[in-house]
């Protein structure tokens, strides 16, 4: 019994650890319409964004910033529902950038915060 319960909460533990160091790799990467706004943050990296619509056409603006000094750097991917991409990096601890792309015939955009 004992041995079935260790094996049991060894398994669970290691499943638990996985699914929080994949969580770790890159924040939220739900497709987005305007208005909308999110502030991911995860290990080693923040960052905030909003997407505003004109006409046909959206604007994803925001900033990213590394946290911590383990020789990666922090990336915002942003894929707009047209086929278009954009990334913006930053390297360092504590550096902050902003960021403002405008993606042309589509109201909506995927984002995507990740280290790399």
């Amino acid at each position: 019994m004992f041995a079935a319960r260790k094996t049991l909460t060894s398994v669970l533990s290691a499943a638990v650890l996985a699914g929080g160091l994949a969580l770790g790799v890159a924040g939220p990467a739900n497709a987005a319409a305007c208005p909308s706004s999110a502030s991911p943050v995860t290990d080693g990296a923040s960052a905030g964004w909003t997407l505003r619509c004109t006409g046909n056409n959206v604007t994803v603006s925001g900033w990213v910033q590394d946290t911590r000094a383990d020789g990666k750097c922090a990336l915002v991917r942003v894929n707009a529902g047209n086929g278009e991409y954009r990334t913006k990096s930053v390297c360092g601890s504590g550096v902050r950038e902003q960021f403002s792309f405008t993606f042309k015939d589509t109201q909506e955009a995927q984002v995507r915060l990740a280290i790399a």
